[in-house]
């Protein structure tokens, strides 16, 4: 076991990279109970790399490095007058080595990283942790002062190596990257935590694309511009290759995921004419789709998003690799009774805390009490 005084230190990958890996396999990345676990693929800062501006801490004891986490920062909407645009940091991957836990030392690594953002004149931090995980939300609201602020919902879906029928009353269309854009900046600059650098984001390569879903027989031409009709009902959505980044690991699944999973693949081997959809086996890491920007407009949007999705699981068959798609909706998101989903792999009500860097009156109180002026949210792609 490491003794003497703690010290907090930048990453550095020559000197960490070793030791960080040993504690993430000596650490639980999330609680007991978590289903989906993450796989970093010997790459600690995969998770922060494409961040505008980010930076890891370790913390050793000794020749023990017994404590790591992980920040971003960049510009994203968030509802507080007199502007809506905030400087916001984002608190991820804090882990601590078993033997070391309830010493302070998770404190004091998410204090040093908060300097790191007032250096940088963040207006709010934030993180994102399972409602249900008590260490961490006694950490962040008891001991440093963040507040809830959204409980949104993660949804999984597995993906059958069957493409799906897909509908012939609706057209789908690949966006360019500027028409993509001008969309989002059109219609969900007012969502919260929408990026400001939405543009580098649609062009970075672990972005797939961006699709729109529309009725058959109506116009799609020239929408990239003010003054251009839109159909009366569509939905656009954007894809993101996680993959590429990290893997999945299944961690403490249901008994009944497990069996679902080898009795799926037993029978489609036996009876494949019966066609019976199935279900990836879930025992090796994995990749996955990572589904973002997900907006609707009109009375058939609904039928529309569900249109984009089963067009992204066909698109995931067509990789080895992909065998779940995710995405992360607002709590309260009209969206959640149109994106398929597997109860058993999701997370009903992940939880958002956020505090306040600033001396402002009262902040951090009004953000979580004021009502969100919509339901939607954006989740960063770079962020997941």
């Amino acid at each position: 076991m490491g003794c003497g005084e703690l010290k907090i230190r930048s990453y550095d990958v020559q000197v960490h990279r070793a030791g960080v890996e040993d504690l993430e396999r000596r650490c639980e990345v999330g609680p007991t109970e978590r289903v989906l676990c993450i796989d970093t693929m010997g790459d600690p800062i995969c998770r922060i790399r494409n961040s505008p501006m980010c930076k890891m801490l370790v913390a050793e004891l000794g020749s023990e490095l017994v404590g790591v986490i992980q920040g971003s920062i960049k510009l994203a909407t968030v509802h507080k007058p007199p502007k809506n645009i905030a400087k916001l940091g984002y608190v991820l991957g804090l882990r601590i080595a078993p033997l070391h836990r309830r010493k302070g030392i998770g404190s004091t690594l998410v204090l040093e990283l908060e300097k790191w953002f007032i250096a940088n004149v963040v207006d709010y931090a934030y993180m994102a942790t399972e409602k249900d995980n008590e260490a961490s939300v006694n950490l962040f609201i008891n001991k440093l002062g963040y507040a809830n602020f959204r409980t949104p919902a993660i949804l999984v879906n597995p993906v059958d190596h069957r493409a799906l029928r897909l509908s012939s009353k609706t057209e789908v269309a690949k966006l360019k990257v500027e028409e993509a854009e001008f969309l989002y900046r059109k219609f969900m600059t007012s969502t919260e935590f929408f990026p400001d650098d939405i543009g580098n984001i649609l062009r970075n390569k672990l972005s797939l694309g961006t699709w729109v879903a529309y009725p058959r027989g109506e116009s799609w031409d020239d929408f990239g511009s003010d003054g251009k009709v839109l159909p009366r009902s569509w939905a656009m959505l954007s894809v993101w290759n996680s993959g590429e980044l990290f893997k999945l690991r299944l961690g403490k699944a249901p008994l009944s995921c497990f069996l679902y999973t080898k009795s799926s693949i037993l029978i489609d081997k036996i009876f494949p004419c019966f066609k019976l959809p199935a279900i990836p086996d879930f025992l090796s890491p994995f990749g996955f789709y990572f589904m973002y920007g997900v907006h609707h407009e009109g009375s058939l949007s609904g039928k529309l998003v569900q249109h984009l999705c089963q067009f992204v699981h066909n698109m995931a068959t067509k990789s080895k690799d992909c065998k779940v798609i995710v995405t992360e909706v607002g709590g309260k998101d009209i969206l959640r009774l149109h994106i398929p989903y597997w109860k058993s792999l999701s997370c009903p009500e992940d939880l958002w805390c956020i505090k306040t860097l600033k001396n402002e009156e009262n902040t951090i109180h009004q953000l979580p009490k004021a009502p969100p002026t919509t339901t939607s949210l954006f989740v960063d792609p770079r962020e997941v």
